[in-house]
Formats: C-alpha cells, sequence, structure tokens
C-alpha cells in the first residue's frame, strides 16, 4: 500500500504545474479514498450514485485485507449485554445480545471475524469463508493499482512539459500604457522582449539625466589586516588571510579569483553579512567604526534575483522605498525617487511589468534598482552581476554600473571570468589566491597596463596582445582550469611596493576621513519604519500577491466546495437511527479532514516568502519577521474563512443537519476552525526547512493531533483536548449531542 500510494501522490504531481492545483485535487480524492474504505460509511448506507467509489478505491481493498487478517483469530468477551440494568437482573444470557455488529443473541464472546466482516464487507460471506482467497485478490488488485500509478506518473511526466516550455512573454498590469505594449507584436515573442540594446538606447538620455540628479556617495569605506576564520570539523579553518583594501566614491572596484578564494565571502564579511567565526581586522568608515545600522546604509545584491514573481517593478522599487527610507520622508517623496530609479535603472518601459516575467538581464537591473530606491548612502556591494547573461545583457549591466560609478557612486562587486571588454569597465582590481590571500590590489590602467607591468616585472610570462587580461592574471597565478603555478603570488605582493603604496594610501585615507565627524546612524532601532508601517505594507504585498495567483485561490475555494458536497453527499440526509446518528458523526469529522490538504496549500506560498525574506530582505533589515508572519496569516484568513463559509453552505443542509443548530456551526466551523488551521499551518511551515519536510511534519503533527481528538471524545473530563479536539466536541454537541432516539451515541467529554 505504501508503494502505491507513494506513486499516486507522484502521480498527481507530475499531472499539474502549480503545486495548489495539484494539492486540491489529491485532497479531494484522497478524502474519497478515506471515506469509502467501508469503515466510515458502511456499503449499505452508501448512495447509490457513489458505491463505485469504494470499487475504485486501492485503500479499500489494503484496509480490508489488513482488518481481516488482524481480526479473523481474536475473540472478544462482550462488556455490555442488553438488557440489563434495574429490573433486568434475572434475565438469562439465552436471553441478551452484544449491541456489537457481528454479535450472536445469546453468546456473550464475539467472533472477531465476523465484526471485521460487517465493518469492512458486510455484504460479502467470503471474507469468512476464504481469507487466503480475499488476501490473493486484494494483493493482485493493489498491485494492479501500483502498476497503473507509475504508467499515469511516467505519462504525465512525458507530455506534461509546460513547466520546461514557458513562454517568455512578459506580463505587464493590467491597463498599463507600457510603451513596449504598443510596439511589440504580441503574436512574436521576439519582438516582445527586445534587447537591452533596443531598450535601454532611447531611454539614455532620460537614464543620464536621473543618474546625474541621484545623491553621490561621499565616504570612503576602507578594510585592513582582515582574517576570518570558520570552525570546522576537528578545528578551524582561514578564509580571509589579512585582506586589506578600500572603495572610494566614483570608482568601480572589481573582486576577483578563482573558485574558493573567498570572493562571496570577502563581500559577506565587508557587508556584515557572517554570522558564523571570527572576524579579526578593521572594517572602517572613514577612518572610523561604522556605524550602527551600516547594513541599512550600503547596497547589497546578491548574484539569485530573489524577488515576488507577481509584484511588479515599480511595485518592488516602492516597497524597498517605503521600508527603508526612514519613515521622517515623506511617502511622496519615496514615490518620485522611486520613479527616478526606474529611470536611472533603463525599466521606465518594465514599470508595471510582473518581476517574474522578466529575462535575466531586467530582472537583474531590477535587484539594482530595489538598492538603489533604499538610498544607500555609503556604498553598493554586487555579487557576480554578470552571471547567467549573455554576452549582451552582461554589457549592458557593466555599463550600467559604469553610469552609477561615474556619477558618484562607490561600487564593489565580484566578477568571474569577465571578457576583455567587460574587464576595462573597472577602475581598480582586489586579486585573491586561495586561502582568501591576496596577489593584487590597486589600479587596472588603460587596458589593464598597469595589472600586467606588474605580474611581468615579478616573472610572469609575457602577456600576448590578443590576450584577456583577465585570463592571463588567472592562469598566472595558477587559478585556471588547467593552470598551475609554482611562484607564491601572495609572499611576491606582501613584499612588493604595490603593497606598501596600498597600505600608505589606506592610512592618507584614515586620516583624512577622521577630520570628518563620524558617519550618523540614520536610525535609532533596528528598522527603520514602525512595525504597524511594515504590517500594512507586508499585507498589501501579500494579498495582492495571492490575488494575483488565481491557481492558489481557485485551488482554495475548489476544494472547499467539492469537499463539502462530497461530504455532504456521501452522508445525504443522513437518517434519525443509529447508523444516521454515527453518519452525522463522521460527517462532522471528514470535514476537519478537510482542513490538511488546506493547510498544505498555505505552507507553499509562506515558506516561498520567507526564503526572499531570509535572502535578501533579512540582511537589509527591511522589516520585522513578526511583521512577516503577521501579515502572512492577516492575508491568507479572509481567504479561508470565505471558502469554509462555502464548504459550510455546500455541507451543513445536504447532510440534512438541524436548522435550529447552523448559528453556531458556522461559527466554530466558519470562522473558528479556519482561525485554527491556518495559525497551526503557518506555525508548522516556520519550524521546517522546506515546503516538503513542512507536509511531512504537518502531517505527523496533525495525526497525532486526530489521534487525540477521537480518544478525547469518548473520555470524560480528564483527557487533555487539542484545539481540533475542542472543535470536533462543540460541532458533534450541538449537532447530535441532543439527539434523544440514540443516548448511548452521546458524547461526553
Amino acid at each position: 500500500m505504501s508503494l502505491t500510494m507513494r506513486a499516486w501522490f507522484r502521480g498527481m504531481a507530475a499531472a499539474f504545474e502549480a503545486e495548489a492545483s495539484a494539492q486540491a485535487l489529491s485532497g479531494i480524492l484522497l478524502l474519497a479514498m478515506i471515506i469509502y474504505t467501508g469503515y466510515t460509511i458502511p456499503k449499505a448506507s452508501m448512495i447509490g450514485a457513489l458505491r463505485w467509489i469504494s470499487y475504485a478505491n486501492p485503500l479499500r481493498y489494503g484496509f480490508e485485507s489488513i482488518i481481516a487478517n488482524e481480526f479473523h483469530t481474536l475473540n472478544g468477551t462482550c462488556s455490555n449485554l442488553v438488557p440489563q440494568g434495574p429490573g433486568y437482573e434475572g434475565v438469562s444470557l439465552s436471553n441478551q445480545v452484544c449491541p456489537t455488529v457481528g454479535a450472536v443473541a445469546g453468546q456473550s464472546i464475539v467472533d472477531a471475524s465476523r465484526m471485521s466482516g460487517g465493518c469492512v464487507c458486510p455484504a460479502s460471506p467470503d471474507l469468512l469463508r476464504s481469507l487466503q482467497a480475499i488476501f490473493r485478490k486484494n494483493f493482485g488488485i493493489v498491485c494492479a493499482f501500483a502498476v497503473g500509478f507509475v504508467v499515469c506518473l511516467l505519462i504525465f511526466t512525458e507530455y506534461n512539459t509546460s513547466v520546461a516550455g514557458e513562454s517568455n512573454m512578459v506580463l505587464h498590469k493590467r491597463g498599463s500604457k507600457a510603451a513596449m505594449l504598443r510596439e511589440a507584436d504580441p503574436v512574436d515573442e521576439e519582438k516582445s522582449l527586445p534587447s537591452s540594446q533596443a531598450v535601454s538606447d532611447p531611454d539614455k538620455e532620460v537614464a543620464d539625466r536621473a543618474l546625474a540628479t541621484a545623491p553621490a556617495m561621499k565616504d570612503f569605506f576602507s578594510w585592513q589586516h582582515l582574517r576570518y576564520t570558520v570552525p570546522v570539523s576537528g578545528g578551524t579553518r582561514v578564509l580571509l588571510d589579512d585582506v586589506s583594501g578600500y572603495v572610494v566614491p566614483g570608482k568601480l572596484t572589481a573582486l576577483m579569483g578563482e573558485s574558493g578564494a573567498g570572493k562571496t565571502t570577502l563581500l559577506n564579511v565587508l557587508a556584515q553579512r557572517v554570522n558564523i567565526g571570527i572576524i579579526e581586522g578593521d572594517r572602517l568608515v572613514n577612518g572610523q567604526q561604522p556605524p550602527l545600522d551600516f547594513q541599512s546604509q550600503s547596497g547589497y545584491c546578491q548574484q539569485m534575483d530573489t524577488h515576488i514573481p507577481t509584484d511588479t517593478v515599480r511595485e518592488a522599487l516602492r516597497l524597498s522605498a517605503s521600508l527603508r527610507q526612514p519613515a521622517s520622508v515623506p511617502e511622496v517623496e519615496k514615490e518620485a525617487y522611486v520613479e527616478e530609479c526606474l529611470r536611472m535603472c533603463g525599466l521606465e518601459a518594465y514599470a508595471e511589468a510582473s518581476v517574474g516575467s522578466l529575462n535575466v538581464e531586467f530582472k537583474k537591473r531590477t535587484t539594482i534598482a530595489v538598492e538603489l530606491a533604499a538610498k544607500p548612502k555609503l556604498l553598493l556591494f554586487l555579487d557576480e552581476p554578470t552571471s547567467g547573461l549573455d554576452s549582451q545583457s552582461a554589457w549592458a549591466i557593466m555599463r550600467f554600473l559604469r553610469n552609477l560609478a561615474d556619477n558618484g557612486q562607490a561600487i564593489l562587486c565580484t566578477i568571474h571570468q569577465p571578457s576583455a571588454e567587460l574587464f576595462q569597465i573597472f577602475d581598480r582590481l582586489l586579486l585573491l589566491r586561495k586561502g582568501g590571500q591576496t596577489v593584487y590590489f590597486g589600479n587596472l590602467g588603460h587596458n589593464a597596463t598597469t595589472l600586467i607591468n606588474y605580474f611581468e616585472r615579478n616573472g610572469s610570462r609575457k602577456c600576448d596582445p590578443a590576450e584577456n587580461p583577465a585570463e592571463f592574471m588567472l592562469d598566472v597565478i595558477g587559478a585556471g582550469a588547467t593552470a598551475n603555478s609554482n611562484v607564491n603570488w601572495h609572499e611576491i605582493w606582501k613584499n612588493s611596493p604595490e603593497a606598501v603604496t596600498t597600505q600608505e594610501e589606506l592610512e592618507g585615507i584614515h586620516t583624512e576621513g577622521r577630520s570628518r565627524p563620524p558617519v550618523a546612524e540614520a536610525f535609532h532601532s533596528e528598522f527603520a519604519t514602525s512595525w504597524l508601517h511594515q504590517t500594512k505594507e507586508l499585507l498589501f504585498r501579500n494579498s495582492r500577491s495571492f490575488w494575483r495567483d488565481p491557481t492558489y485561490i481557485h485551488s482554495k475555494l475548489v476544494l472547499n466546495i467539492f469537499g463539502g458536497l462530497f461530504i455532504g453527499f456521501t452522508f445525504f440526509k443522513a437518517k434519525n437511527s443509529q447508523q444516521g446518528t454515527q453518519n452525522q458523526l463522521f460527517a462532522v469529522y471528514m470535514a476537519t479532514i478537510l482542513s490538511a490538504p488546506l493547510s498544505n496549500q498555505i505552507q507553499v506560498p509562506f515558506i516561498n516568502t520567507r526564503k526572499i525574506y531570509e535572502i535578501r530582505e533579512r540582511p537589509s533589515r527591511m522589516y520585522s519577521w513578526t511583521a512577516l508572519v503577521t501579515s502572512q496569516f492577516l492575508a491568507d484568513l479572509p481567504w479561508n474563512i470565505f471558502g469554509s463559509s462555502i464548504f459550510f453552505l455546500c455541507w451543513y443542509w445536504t447532510v440534512a443537519f438541524d436548522n435550529a443548530r447552523a448559528g453556531y456551526t458556522y461559527l466554530m466551523l466558519g470562522v473558528m476552525f479556519p482561525l485554527y488551521y491556518t495559525s497551526f499551518a503557518l506555525c508548522v511551515a516556520a519550524m521546517a526547512p522546506s515546503a516538503e519536510i513542512a507536509a511531512l511534519l504537518f502531517s505527523v503533527l496533525f495525526s497525532f493531533v486526530l489521534t487525540l481528538s477521537v480518544l478525547s471524545l469518548h473520555f470524560h473530563a480528564n483527557t487533555t483536548k487539542s484545539s481540533t479536539a475542542t472543535v470536533l466536541y462543540n460541532l458533534s454537541d450541538s449537532l447530535v449531542g441532543g439527539n434523544g432516539c440514540i443516548a448511548s451515541l452521546r458524547i461526553h467529554t
């Protein structure tokens, strides 16, 4: 059964593009499998139109075999014979019967095989006559289901290639007046995605004017004798070893080295984005200690462009400006600066385009624009801004960074094996080798002549005039794929006049900087804005994201509608009898089971949003974790209450519950229960590293909660009830507890 159901779940996942759609249909089908195993509702109580589900249900055959195998050798003593009590003291056993399925009148011992046969397959005497035949038949049927599900998995995997073949069409906000929409042919994708040259050239003058008006950076950032050690198994490891350098406004500094040399590590250490290990040395702003809110006053563009895919470019920039600029700045001024950033980055034509539909180049432009919208006062860090770009897009990004630097921005960025043309854009270079040791720091010179002369003067081979200087220097220090060097270039650097000059320049920068007042803290708290403002902005963003993801909303509503109708018609017009009352109890119980797939739907977007928070927004001190969780809860809750309300309308009167009890039932099932499972799902998701682990952890905890819930319904007040048990108790007692015809079925706690 485990292999069969695993194949079924994999097949369901392969059949859909989005997680929410797969979870909606699998939730409904799994609900049908659970109900129609033969235990929740006996075959005699199944309506004819849905009885076929029990025959197409692999769980039914596995459950039937397990129950028959476990019970057919057991005999139980009846604990409650009827009639008994006052007035029946002298009644003999021959005139009594055990009120249990499978019991025989006049016997106090119940044959468990009769009981299992009645529960699983009351209409089939074969279960009692030939258990071996039943086992063989059911085993073969379950194996056939497993093969069928695997075949479906292979078919769906083969033909459901929509994810791999996604269109590159840029999606604009409805009603936007983007110039691209007027110029592009809606049928021709190549025209709808113009090259960077075609888009940026007409707007070059506008971008240049916007760059000229951008606030220039005036502070010098430096680091001296930096050493970074991290704990490893069996000791420690040095990742950065005596690294010194500086970044000045108006200069574009490259940070290069072979893979594993510590480029990104140095960038993270300088940006104060590491939380393990020991950092030695000085990181200074104008020769003085950096302000406590250094992370807020600097911009950091990571290699991966992490954004909410449904947000437009303008909305992403506005959120960054609103939450990262000081609260004293009016919102009108922040929005005006956002428009300047759009012009600076050449994104005006894409201002109303969703970030998720942009190509790699414009996503990178958006990432840079988001950081610029925060008005960083000190410098801008970039981690491999050309990674994943073609040559034309890489040139466009580097030309844009060059324009930023020419207009007073201080920029430090890592780059991996640039072309000769891209390498010429940089002013200065910090070159590292493995172990985080400095090989060179200084100016590049025209056509990198200063760098080439340094290496040739210290014993390297000659650089061919047609050779890429970036590849030449990496080959010389032994950083290439096939390169090898016996020269200790780190020792050569430490003893070189260039290293002495660098230290003298650092001392000069520190001396000149200490004559200025220290850089003041822009914020006197951890975040730039208040908690309420953060929650409000995030609530708008999350609500907007849900609204623009119709698959998520439709899946949630479909699951509630079809789940309500399915449970309602399964227990259609339950009668006022022993079996009818039991059917009503199971109708209430199965209504709470629906919260499992609904909770799994909630967890996926929450974890996706949390990844963006952990990767980009938390290190930038953009907003509080509690604001994110609160906004996510408040954004999801109305949809969950709305879905539960629709479920109630489809479920309540179909089962034929009493009209007089509808109000309280709606309060518990339509309002209180969504509050419970929404908070429970987010709580589990918050402690899980991924959506897969969250679903697994939720299944374990939810199974535990359900077990306690069922037990608490059958024991007295000493039992501690979970929230699910409280809902079940209140609903069951309200809907069924007043039924006078079957007093023995009333639930007491």
